[in-house]
Formats: structure tokens, sequence, C-alpha cells
């Protein structure tokens, strides 16, 4: 069970870093349950999920991937991290070009978070 400290409505379907400790594992899930601030409800931390991305990324099926907390999307691992995005949290199943707004990933392991 995780509880919503972000401050506003977390919908379900929305990507959620769990941690963040730079440098450190921080897993990034996806929210099964739409959870108002200060309410509790279930995020996924494991299995193949549709997620935004970021439309210029170019991405190859199999590529870690990273995901870039603005503007809220996977980018591919040549992504220079930045403050709240995680590195190397899953794996590219199919190839996604520039223009395409989504991507499945398997949401496989921890990432390296960036407290930047």
């Amino acid at each position: 069970t995780y509880t919503n400290g972000s401050g506003s409505t977390i919908t379900s379907g929305d990507v959620v870093v769990l941690g963040g400790t730079d440098g450190k594992d921080t897993q990034v899930g996806v929210a099964l349950d739409t959870m108002a601030d200060g309410a509790t409800g279930q995020v996924a931390i494991s299995g193949c999920w549709t997620l935004p991305k970021v439309s210029a990324a170019v991405i190859k099926q199999g590529e870690s991937v990273n995901w870039d907390s603005d503007p809220g999307a996977v980018e591919d691992n040549a992504h220079t991290t930045g403050a709240g995005d995680v590195a190397g949290f899953g794996i590219a199943d199919a190839a996604a070009g520039n223009g395409t707004t989504t991507i499945n990933v398997w949401i496989d392991q921890p990432g390296a978070y960036d407290a930047a």
C-alpha cells in the first residue's frame, strides 16, 4: 500500500516514483488506484505498462529507459538525468521512434534516482 504525499491527486495509470535518495535504487511504479493527497492505494512495481514517452526520444527494443520527471515521460538511456529523474528503471518492450508519444516498458528493476 502506497500513501500519496505528492500534494495533488494521483490518477490510476500515473507513474509513481517510490523513494528518492540520490544515486540509490529507486522503484518506479504505476498507480492502480486514484489517490487524493494523503490517501492510500496500490502501486504496481513490475510488469509491462504503456507509459508516456518524450516524443523526440528514439528508443530501441530492449534498451534500458529513464524516467524524465519533467515532462513526466519515458526518455532514452542517453538522456542526461536531472532532479527527480530515475535512470535505468525498465526495458523497452518494443522500439519507439521520433514522434511516438507512448511506449511499452517492462518495469523489472529499480533505477538510480537523481536528486540534483
